[in-house]
């Protein structure tokens, strides 16, 4: 994929304005900045250093969401940028710059996408492949923390599209991942406290001795076990998000 072959060696046919433009005008070194860069043609944008640029500037947003850039998440971009994007040499250096100056920068996850999104209006299947991104990284740890849904949660209205496409895409990538708090029959606006009450209660009722105690058969049991450990792994899951 040659996305920034040319514009890293300084050959720039278009024009950067707003929080994109001081982005990338900030990794190249060049002049590029909110003011613009312009040559033959002020009204070419290049739409795909764009979507290039403003994917890894919200996956960064995304990433640093929950506090923290976890392992899993690097190694999520390091697909992305050599399996995925097939990036090596300047391209690799420039994706990660980008994401580690977007990452933390002063500038909002939202605006970045609404930018992206404005570049790309007459493209609207280039911006569901940028949701989807979006929602691989988000998942790479296999928790999907709070903060990490508002933002994902935002971008259909960003990008103009129906909120069902966040379900559709919850469903498809966070299955597994998402359903903590059904498993316990807790809310995401409790408290901490209040789960580890439900949570104690669960357990104490799905022990697998206590079964055994009241007679329950032994083909139920291995099921009572299995719904032991789903909640233990639930609780654990909840745990570490809401111990962030």
């Amino acid at each position: 994929m040659n996305l920034i072959g040319g514009i890293v060696g300084g050959m720039m046919g278009f024009i950067i304005l707003g929080p994109l433009g001081a982005l990338v005008g900030s990794v190249l070194g060049s002049r590029m900045s909110n003011s613009s860069v312009t040559r033959k043609n002020p009204n070419n944008f290049d739409h795909q250093l764009a979507f290039f640029a403003a994917l890894f500037a919200c996956l960064a947003k995304i990433a640093k969401a929950d506090g923290q850039v976890t392992t899993d998440e690097i190694n999520k971009i390091e697909g992305f940028i050599s399996k995925k994007f097939n990036l090596n040499g300047e391209e690799r250096n420039f994706a990660i710059n980008i994401f580690q100056k977007a990452k933390d920068d002063n500038v909002s996850f939202d605006s970045y996408a609404s930018q992206l999104a404005k570049l790309l209006k007459q493209s609207p299947n280039s911006l569901i492949i940028f949701y989807e991104l979006l929602f691989e990284l988000a998942l790479a740890d296999g928790v999907l923390h709070p903060n990490e849904e508002k933002l994902l949660k935002r971008v259909p209205k960003i990008f103009g599209f129906s909120d069902q496409l966040y379900n559709q895409l919850f469903q498809k990538y966070g299955l597994k991942t998402s359903n903590h708090y059904q498993v316990l029959g807790v809310s995401k606006e409790m408290t901490f406290n209040e789960i580890r009450k439900v949570y104690l209660k669960k357990r104490r009722e799905f022990h697998p001795d206590k079964l055994i105690s009241k007679g329950l058969p032994e083909e139920l049991i291995e099921k009572a076990k299995e719904k032991f450990i789903e909640i233990q792994e639930a609780y654990e899951e909840l745990e570490k998000i809401h111990k962030k």
